[in-house]
């Protein structure tokens, strides 16, 4: 599966710069992750996947604190990540996501 970092029209990545600003031992937990998506698709081992809202769904990624990834799946085995965060409680904060929304919805050319 092909994974696409969302680019914000000046030309940032975030998800990437959030992964790039963890620790090594999270950096090496998110690497694992994104290696096994891109093996094994949307049913890689190990990896748990949770539907949000729609076509916006989270993975996990778990080392020595808790993150959570936005993605939307485009054109078939390619996903796009849209928003990342640290988890701080059970919930998805509402603030994450609606920024991972407004993104999915640039992505996917939606008004």
């Amino acid at each position: 599966m092909q994974i696409i970092f969302y680019r914000t029209p000046g030309g940032q990545e975030p998800v990437r710069e959030y992964l790039s600003g963890l620790s090594l031992r999270d950096r090496a937990a998110a690497a694992d992750v994104l290696d096994a998506i891109r093996e094994h698709g949307l049913r890689a081992p190990g990896v748990r996947f949770k539907q949000i809202r729609g076509k916006l769904w989270e993975f996990y990624i778990e080392a020595g604190a808790s993150h959570r990834v936005f993605y939307v799946v485009v054109n078939g085995p390619m996903i796009v990540l849209l928003h990342s965060y640290k988890k701080q409680s059970q919930k998805a904060p509402t603030r994450e996501i609606k920024i991972a929304e407004r993104r999915m919805k640039e992505v996917l050319h939606e008004s």
